[in-house]
C-alpha cells in the first residue's frame, strides 16, 4: 500500500479534481472520479478510518448517481450507512438508508428498497427507536404498495416488537394485525 495509487488521500484529491469545473475543464469526469472514490473508500476502510471511508462512499454514491447507475449508488449509500452506525452518527444512518432505498426504487426494485429501510431500522432500534419505527413502517408500506405483503411478515414482526418495547399501542393503520391486537 506504499504506492501513490493506493494512498486514499491522493485518490480522493484526484477524484475531487476530476469533478470540479474549471477554465480548462468544462465537464466533470464522474466515471473516472467514481472509480477513484471507490478505491479510496476501500483503502480507508482497510485502514479502519471509518469517518473518511464513509465520506468516500458517499461521494462514490454521488458519482454513481451522476453516471446513471442507481443500483451501485444505493450499494454505496448502504456502506456509508453501516459506517455511520459504527461511528454513532444516528441521524446520518437514517438518511443514508433512506437514500439507498430511493435509489433502489429508481431501479424499480421494491424488495431491496424495503430491505435497505429495514437495515436502517435495525441499526437504529436501540439508539433512535422512534426513527426506527418510521423506517419499519415505510419498509412495510413499500412492499404493500407493490403487492408483496407476504414478504413483509418479518418487518411487521420487528415493528410490532419495537412498538411493544416502546410501550405503544398499535394503531389499525400501520400494521394489519388488527385481528391479533385490539385497536
Amino acid at each position: 500500500m506504499a504506492s501513490s495509487s493506493a494512498d486514499p488521500e491522493k485518490l480522493m484529491a484526484k477524484a475531487d479534481k476530476l469533478t470540479k469545473l474549471s477554465f480548462t475543464r468544462w465537464n466533470a469526469d464522474w466515471k473516472s472520479a467514481t472509480a477513484l472514490y471507490e478505491q479510496a473508500a476501500i483503502a480507508y476502510r482497510f485502514r479502519k478510518d471509518n469517518e473518511k471511508a464513509k465520506d468516500a462512499f458517499e461521494k462514490a454514491s454521488k458519482g454513481q448517481e451522476m453516471i446513471s447507475s442507481p443500483w451501485d449508488a444505493a450499494k454505496h449509500m448502504e456502506n456509508a450507512g453501516a459506517l455511520a452506525k459504527e461511528l454513532g452518527l444516528w441521524n446520518e444512518v437514517s438518511d443514508f438508508y433512506r437514500r439507498a432505498s430511493e435509489f433502489y426504487r429508481e431501479c424499480g426494485r421494491s424488495q431491496p428498497a424495503s430491505d435497505a429501510l429495514a437495515k436502517g431500522a435495525s441499526a437504529l432500534e436501540d439508539k433512535a427507536p422512534e426513527e426506527a419505527t418510521k423506517l419499519y413502517d415505510d419498509a412495510c408500506t413499500l412492499l404493500e404498495e407493490d403487492g408483496k405483503e407476504q414478504m413483509a411478515f418479518d418487518l411487521y414482526r420487528a415493528a410490532a416488537s419495537l412498538y411493544v418495547k416502546l410501550e405503544k399501542v398499535l394503531g389499525c393503520r400501520c400494521i394489519p394485525f388488527k385481528t391479533w391486537f385490539s385497536c
